[in-house]
């Protein structure tokens, strides 16, 4: 008898033999596409670009009103992604070439390092063989270094006999023809450069006049990113006797304390003159680098309001605002920091501000030895070098302000597993410290808390490289974009290890 309340039962369908058939081959052609399918996904396991399950942004638990001092120290989740620069299937290696790029390398030492990277991506690009590039001589530091003082030499050539064949001078009878001199545009795609290449029909030789930010951050193809990425990190190391002191002075500071914060204090005359910083300084410091500022001609930009710079979080912290932030994120006095800079303007007067929180500051000048530092006397850029090892190898990398080392090595320190890196928000923390200064705030509890509340996503933890700045059109919007040696994630940061 039929139930209103129970689904009405129909017969299953009786197949004849004659159509059996298709159902059979249907099912024959699923299992043979499946398998096709699982096979090629892994042919390609090398070639997939993204990791899965990896947030675009970590949003931490509820931030403790105390924090141990352990975890000071401990490295934000990597999510298992580790470095990946091997080439996909599609990569071929590269041929002779009778053309020949040679490269005028601008700026200081980082700026230097990731514009050749660049310039060995654009030489495998146009079908050239690279010059080892000329390292600038005429920047602020006026370091005489040699590309062989610096760099490995030998093993740039060898690291990248696959990539690109590099000469480590341009061939003698070459010298004397026609050369194309070529100011290429930055940010550069790689259609860019497959239409200067037309120059070739021209010209045997084309220079480069500038090296940095050559190439565009994002939307380039896979196999050039990760070019960019073995350049950097693997075929651009630096020479011996660098390489060597630089891990000597780690050692000595392990020695030390074990555990140590390096701080890029990038409190030096020439970057307050360009950004045109002068809070807390004297009228006669300030007149000294409106001065420098108006002198230095390919300085573009003369007349700057310091207030509204420093506002809108556009000026290194102060020694004084470092040791306040340090403080309020749980660092305790004794911490071991290296700082990692030049000479501080205002010498030892403004480095108090900061001693008198911490007093186990180390430099290069108190953890080297007089013939260790004399070989580095007058080189700005092998001194940076030392500086920049140190900084990638610490337990914690601070910098007071987001120039061309600080994108560096926060781009390294991710490539090698996201070590811990804390980015100060400059523009937020004006608004605190300057609450602090007028006495709306003190320094306790409550401060320590805002302070490190809005720096529990800013520490080092995978995400996605931010693209540029929302109402941003034009070429100008490249400018606002995440430098690609900031955060080389996703193309040379997979979720499995692919270095082979």
């Amino acid at each position: 008898m039929w139930n209103p309340r129970l689904p009405t039962r129909r017969a299953a369908p009786r197949f004849r033999r004659g159509n059996l058939f298709p159902v059979v081959l249907i099912i024959i052609l699923f299992f043979s596409l499946s398998s096709l399918f699982l096979t090629r996904k892994g042919l390609d396991e090398d070639d997939r670009e993204t990791p899965h399950r990896v947030p675009d942004k970590v949003f931490p638990h509820k931030i403790p009103e105390q924090i141990s001092e352990q975890d000071l120290w401990v490295t934000p989740s990597s999510f298992g992604l580790h470095p990946c620069t091997k080439p996909t299937s599609r990569y071929e290696v590269s041929h002779v070439s009778d053309h020949f790029l040679t490269v005028k390398s601008n700026g200081g030492l980082n700026q230097m390092r990731t514009g050749i990277s660049d310039m060995v991506a654009v030489a495998r690009i146009m079908n050239a063989t690279l010059v080892i590039p000329q390292l600038d001589r005429r920047s602020f530091w006026k370091d005489t270094s040699t590309f062989s003082e610096i760099f490995d030499e030998e093993y740039f050539i060898e690291a990248l006999k696959r990539d690109v064949r590099v000469v480590k001078a341009l061939p003698k009878e070459l010298e004397s023809v026609p050369h194309a001199r070529k100011h290429f545009t930055s940010w550069a795609s790689v259609g860019y450069y497959e239409e200067m290449s037309h120059l070739w029909n021209q010209y045997q030789v084309i220079h480069v006049a500038k090296s940095d930010s050559r190439l565009a951050n994002n939307d380039l193809p896979l196999d050039i990113q990760r070019l960019r990425c073995r350049a950097l990190y693997h075929a651009l190391r630096f020479s011996p006797p660098i390489e060597i002191l630089g891990k000597k002075l780690v050692e000595r500071l392990r020695d030390r304390g074990g555990q140590y914060i390096a701080l890029h204090l990038r409190y030096e005359k020439d970057m307050l003159s360009f950004t045109g910083c002068t809070y807390g300084l004297t009228e006669a410091e300030s007149e000294e680098l409106r001065k420098m500022r108006e002198s230095t001609s390919h300085w573009k930009i003369k007349k700057i309001n310091s207030t509204e710079q420093r506002l809108e979080g556009y000026c290194p912290l102060t020694p004084n605002e470092v040791g306040i932030f340090l403080r309020a994120l749980g660092y305790p006095a004794r911490t071991l920091i290296y700082i990692a800079s030049g000479e501080i303007y205002g010498g030892h007067a403004r480095l108090l501000e900061l001693s008198s929180r911490f007093q186990n500051l180390v430099f290069k000048e108190t953890l080297a030895t007089k013939e260790e530092l004399e070989a580095l006397r007058d080189h700005a850029s092998q001194a940076a070098a030392i500086d920049y090892i140190i900084s990638v190898e610490s337990d914690v990398f601070v910098a007071s302000y987001s120039g061309n080392m600080a994108r560096a090595v926060e781009g390294h320190r991710r490539f090698l597993g996201h070590r811990k890196t804390i980015n100060p928000d400059r523009k937020g923390l004006v608004n605190i410290l300057d609450k602090l200064e007028s006495g709306k705030l003190s320094e306790g509890t409550s401060f320590a808390h805002a302070i490190r509340e809005m720096h529990a996503n800013r520490q080092g933890a995978p995400r996605k490289r931010r693209g540029p700045s929302a109402g941003i059109k034009g070429r100008a919007r490249f400018r606002t974009e995440e430098s690609f040696y900031e955060n080389p994630y996703p193309e040379c940061i997979c979720r499995r290890n692919r270095n082979g």
